[in-house]
């Protein structure tokens, strides 16, 4: 006996069910011609993730209907094929997360998830009803178990479809990507279905989806809880996987097992797979930026032209008086190098023109912030005008350190469409800078002056970032603590961390929520991003006090 799998890891568009049932009856046509008898697609793989209140509209779960309708029917086709088909459905009122089977052109099987996660993409307390049961069907002699998402990791869930008789778990996953997602996902894989003495098969979405990743990954394991199969990650795979019956009883998988990218690898490749998935489901033809010389413009800039290709592309240089010709110089070099359009647009005229109108407003009051963000101002203005004759989007080029301490300007540099570093720390900028450039050690498209000059606005004469923050190593490291590790300020200072400036980082985070709140949407890379993860009130009295300030 054996039973070949595929898994199939597809890049669902959300809302488009037409096209999503496409892409999975290709997948089955593709399986089929490798000999496989199932083919396993990812959680809500009929409506892609995470669909929203868009569940609540009438015409939304129509069109779900419609589409499952066709993939029953192609299942004819393909007559030795089982389809396992992730959608919602809606049953005398009650919303369910249900993973299908489909087997020549019938529904033979249908398990309604009954386990959902405290977080996630899918959200499914908000939208779905719990089922608690096992569902398991027999395929070429083998009793598989359907699981979606969460109830692979559950014990009870696996205990229940052993139970069942099921020696094989099939679990479809619409799981978010976040910088070291394998150290939890391979031992939650080998922990419950291997406890209970089942073999697991996972598969998991892939593609960007506003501020989620979804790396794939998919993976399969042996009762044992030995990884005999993977996926690529960040990109569509179909995994095919062989399982057959060895004297004993006992199931013997095997597959290929895809190269795992290391750490800055794999993050170039999400940031990649987000900017392109958002610029192209959207359906903008192109992108614009800022380049201003700095390191968050010009790893801006690198990532796109990786995305879209350079033809895609097009930089603004939008000088102020109090900007270097070393920047000038160093943003030219840098378009020059990636083969982008540039353009210098200088905003003196802009900002006397602001000066003028408001002089007698401002008279008697001395120069501040006001005329820096004034600057910051004209030069959103400028990009969104762009934007709006061309339809292309603004890229914005803030970092999660800044966005966490509110080191930007609303309306001004946080003005775009969407932002790829908003959950990347200054710290693991320059990490990023460094290794693009190792990529292409004879010609590195980031200029060397970019990446050693201080940082700095440019917005005054002689400005750094680190007059108004804490140096960025221990910026981020503050900002970690408190935010993806909920750690108290007192520890943070206990460790070491100057108290003074976990204090400064405090208020600063605080003020800070109403930019947050108006800022473009941006990838998440880590395991908590300001955004889905982070809800903070922007009206507290909440404060949290530090001890040992000097």
């Amino acid at each position: 006996m054996s039973l070949n799998i595929a898994c199939a890891q597809l890049n669902q568009r959300v809302g488009d069910m037409s096209g999503n049932a496409d892409r999975i009856i290709d997948a089955a046509r593709r399986a089929a011609e490798q000999g496989a008898a199932v083919l396993l697609t990812p959680e809500l793989s009929l409506t892609g993730c995470p669909p929203g209140d868009a569940l609540r509209r009438e015409a939304f779960q129509q069109q779900v209907d419609a589409a499952l309708d066709r993939i029953r029917q192609a299942s004819a086709s393909l007559p030795a094929l089982t389809w396992v088909v992730g959608y919602p459905a809606l049953e005398d009122g009650h919303r369910y997360n249900v993973l299908g089977a489909f087997r020549a052109g019938q529904q033979v099987a249908r398990h309604r998830k009954g386990v959902f996660a405290a977080a996630g993409a899918c959200n499914d307390v908000r939208y779905f009803e719990p089922v608690v049961a096992a569902t398991v069907l027999e395929i070429d002699g083998v009793r598989c178990a359907l699981m979606t998402g969460a109830e692979v990791f559950d014990a009870q869930a696996c205990a229940r479809a052993r139970a069942a008789g099921a020696e094989l778990v099939l679990c479809a996953d619409a799981a978010p990507y976040f910088s070291g997602r394998d150290t939890q996902l391979i031992p939650g894989l080998q922990a419950a279905p291997c406890a209970a003495g089942m073999a697991v098969v996972y598969c998991n979405l892939v593609g960007g989806q506003d501020e989620f990743i979804f790396d794939g990954a998919s993976q399969v394991f042996d009762a044992s809880g030995e990884q005999v199969a993977r996926a690529q990650s960040l990109a569509e795979d179909l995994l095919c996987v062989q399982c057959r019956r060895v004297p004993g009883g006992e199931l013997q998988l095997s597959g290929t097992r895809a190269r795992v990218p290391d750490r800055l690898t794999e993050i170039w490749q999400a940031l990649v797979l987000a900017i392109r998935d958002y610029v192209t489901k959207n359906g903008f033809q192109g992108v614009v930026l800022g380049l201003s010389g700095g390191i968050d413009s010009a790893l801006t800039l690198a990532l796109a032209v990786d995305a879209l290709g350079a033809e895609r592309v097009w930089t603004l240089m939008m000088p102020s008086p109090y900007t270097a010709d070393i920047s000038l110089a160093d943003a030219a070099d840098m378009a020059d190098r990636l083969h982008v359009k540039h353009e210098v647009l200088p905003i003196q005229p802009c900002f006397d023109a602001f000066r003028a109108t408001l002089a007698t407003t401002f008279a008697g009051l001395p120069e501040d912030l006001t005329e820096e963000n004034i600057q910051a101002r004209i030069r959103g203005s400028l990009l969104m005008a762009v934007s709006n004759k061309t339809g292309w989007l603004v890229l914005t080029t803030g970092n999660k350190s800044e966005t966490a301490v509110g080191y930007s300007t609303l309306y001004g540099d946080l003005a775009g469409g969407f932002a790829p570093l908003k959950d990347v720390y200054k710290t693991l900028v320059y990490e990023l800078a460094r290794w693009r450039n190792d990529r292409e050690p004879e010609a590195p498209v980031i200029p060397e002056r970019i990446i050693t000059r201080a940082p700095s606005a440019e917005l005054r004469p002689d400005q750094t970032d680190q007059d108004s923050l804490p140096p960025y190593d221990v910026l981020d490291r503050i900002i970690c603590g408190l935010m993806e590790q909920n750690r108290s300020a007192g520890s943070l200072v206990a460790e070491g961390l100057p108290a003074d400036a976990v204090a400064q980082v405090l208020r600063l985070m605080r003020v800070a929520e109403y930019k947050r709140q108006q800022a473009p949407v941006g990838p998440n890379i880590t395991a908590r991003a300001f955004g889905h993860d982070w809800r903070q009130p922007v009206t507290t009295a909440f404060r949290e006090h530090v001890t040992g300030q000097g």
